[in-house]
C-alpha cells in the first residue's frame, strides 16, 4: 500500500474512534452539523430528480405528439388526394354536361368524340379524336365545342381522325364581327407559344371601326365551316395603308380540349321513308293488304 493511502486510512480510523467515544450529545450535534453540510446538497438533487423526471415525461409526451401528428400528416394527404380525384370527376362531369345540353340545343346532327393523342410539336396544329368512317364521319368535316370552332376533320380513319384545329395557320376561314360590316379571313399563326394562342382576322377595310371585346363569328362562305359559329373576340386592331388586320383571342380554350363534336348532315327523314322496303307497301300473295 503507498504511504499516501495508508496515512488516509489512518486519519480516517483515528476520526471514526474519536467519534465514537465521544458523548451522544456530541454525536448529535456532530451529525446535525453533517446534515446541515450536506442539505443544500440533498435539496439540489431532489429538484435536479424533479427536473428530469418532468423532461422525462415530456419527452415523451413529444414523442407521443409527434406520432398522432405524423398520423394526421397521413389523413391529411389522403383527403388531399382523394379531393384532388373529387374534383377531377366534377370536372369531367361538367364537360360532359354541357356536351349534352351542347347536343341537345345545336340543329345540326352531331358525333361526340374524345381527344386520344396531342403532340407537342404540334400542339396548337393537330390533334387525333377516337371516331372516324365508322361514325359516319368524313374529311373536312367541322369539329366544334360548346365554346365555339375547333378546326375541321383533316385526316380519316376507321376509328380514329386528325383535326386540323384552328389555331393552325393552314385552317383559314371566312369570318364576320358581330355589330359591324367588316368581313375577312380568320387564320392560326405561325410559332405560336404560351398557354393563349391568338387568331389573325385579315383583309378588313384600312379604316376598319373596330374595338376591343368584339365577337367574330364564321360566315358560312366556302362551304366548310356552318355560318354563325362563334371564333372569338378582337384583341387588337392593326391599321394598315391597304387593309388592317386584327387579332382575335379564340373562344375554345384549346390548352384544355378533352370532348368535341363533329358536325354531320343532317339525315332527311323523306328519304329514309322513300328507302324504306318496297314489300313494306306491297299486297300479299293472297291478295289481302
Amino acid at each position: 500500500m503507498r504511504p499516501l493511502n495508508l496515512l488516509a486510512l489512518l486519519l480516517f480510523l483515528a476520526g471514526a474512534t474519536w467519534a465514537l467515544t465521544r458523548s451522544p450529545g456530541t454525536v448529535r450535534s456532530m451529525q446535525a452539523t453533517y446534515y446541515r453540510a450536506i442539505s443544500p446538497f440533498l435539496t439540489v438533487g431532489s429538484e435536479m430528480e424533479v427536473k428530469a423526471r418532468a423532461f422525462l415525461d415530456e419527452v415523451d409526451h413529444s414523442a407521443k405528439l409527434q406520432a398522432e401528428v405524423d398520423a394526421m400528416r397521413e389523413d391529411f394527404g389522403r383527403l388531399k388526394l382523394i379531393e384532388s380525384r373529387f374534383r377531377t370527376v366534377e370536372a369531367e362531369n361538367a364537360s360532359l354536361r354541357r356536351a349534352l345540353d351542347f347536343k341537345q340545343r345545336n340543329p345540326f346532327d352531331v358525333v361526340a368524340a374524345r381527344i386520344t393523342r396531342r403532340q407537342p410539336t404540334t400542339w396548337w396544329q393537330t390533334m387525333e379524336i377516337d371516331r372516324g368512317d365508322k361514325s359516319g364521319i368524313a374529311t373536312a368535316y367541322t369539329v366544334v365545342t360548346d365554346g365555339g370552332l375547333v378546326g375541321k376533320i383533316d385526316r380519316l380513319g376507321e376509328d380514329r381522325s386528325t383535326v386540323i384545329l384552328l389555331t393552325d395557320e393552314a385552317c383559314q376561314v371566312s369570318a364576320k364581327v358581330e355589330g359591324s360590316p367588316e368581313v375577312g379571313i380568320v387564320q392560326g399563326q405561325r410559332e405560336q407559344f404560351g398557354t393563349t394562342p391568338l387568331l389573325r382576322l385579315r383583309f378588313l377595310s384600312p379604316n376598319a371601326r373596330l374595338r376591343e371585346g368584339m365577337r367574330v363569328f364564321s360566315t358560312g362562305k366556302g362551304g366548310v365551316f356552318p355560318p354563325d359559329v362563334l371564333l372569338g373576340e378582337i384583341v387588337r386592331v392593326e391599321p394598315g395603308p391597304l387593309s388592317s388586320e386584327a387579332l382575335v383571342r379564340p373562344s375554345v380554350d384549346f390548352q384544355n380540349l378533352s370532348t368535341v363534336f363533329v358536325l354531320t348532315p343532317q339525315k332527311d327523314p323523306s328519304v329514309e321513308e322513300e328507302s324504306a322496303p318496297a314489300e313494306a307497301h306491297s299486297p300479299r300473295k293472297d291478295g289481302s293488304r
